[in-house]
């Protein structure tokens, strides 16, 4: 073997070690809820970005996972459970708080951690485009400025109301047509429309779905244990 062959082993060998080392720096034993919140939000960024590694960018793919997309979805969501379930029974996570997210949408979303659980739950689904939109109204509404605010009106359009927008939310047309004229004066309430039917998508698919999900029976079952014990 030449030396030019054996150094070009070594190399990869090393990109090899460095990828490794990189996974093993997500560190899955936090001490509190926010530190939890935070993990799981930056597993879900992580595999996201190592994704467009080897692939185009998410706005430019199929609607339809390949088989790719599909293991990656089920492996994420494998280890959101798994890190979850582990994180419940350290300090500071409250069992009664966890379990009234099961109320209402608006409880869950009035929560800060259950907010932060439910937004990496829908990234692992690759659905987080109506409640990105949601929190982006909600900010968008305490703008005082009107320059400011036209000018994040048109960010906002431009992102998630026009057709094929980068994060296109489901909205009918007459919604779509009525706010798109509104883009001339925009007001705090230009998006009210399209915020309340974002809010009733989530009510009625994506919050029945997290309930249901491996995740957040995990959290609950480990928080119920602690209890126990």
């Amino acid at each position: 073997m030449s030396p030019h062959s054996s150094n070009r082993q070594l190399t990869e060998a090393q990109k090899q070690d460095d990828i490794e080392m990189r996974f093993k720096k997500i560190r899955w034993t936090p001490t509190r809820l926010t530190d939890t919140a935070t993990d799981l939000t930056v597993a879900v960024t992580h595999v996201a970005m190592l994704s467009l590694v080897a692939s185009p960018p998410r706005e430019l793919q199929p609607l339809n996972m390949d088989t790719d997309n599909k293991k990656r979805a089920g492996n994420l969501k494998l280890r959101l459970q798994c890190r979850s379930s582990q994180a419940a029974t350290t300090e500071g996570i409250c069992y009664e708080e966890i379990s009234q997210w099961s109320h209402s949408l608006e409880g869950l979303l009035s929560s800060k951690y259950g907010m932060k659980i439910f937004q990496a739950f829908l990234k692992s689904e690759f659905s987080d485009e109506n409640i990105d939109f949601w929190l982006v109204c909600e900010d968008y509404k305490k703008i005082k400025s009107s320059f400011r605010m036209s000018s994040r009106a048109k960010k906002i359009f431009k992102r998630y109301i026009q057709a094929e927008a980068p994060r296109e939310i489901n909205i009918d047309h007459k919604t779509r047509e009525m706010i798109r004229r509104n883009m001339k004066t925009p007001t705090a309430v230009c998006f009210d429309d399209a915020r309340r039917i974002v809010y009733g998508l989530m009510e009625r698919d994506s919050y029945p779905r997290f309930l249901r999900s491996d995740i957040y029976q995990a959290l609950l079952d480990s928080t119920s244990e602690s209890i126990k014990m």
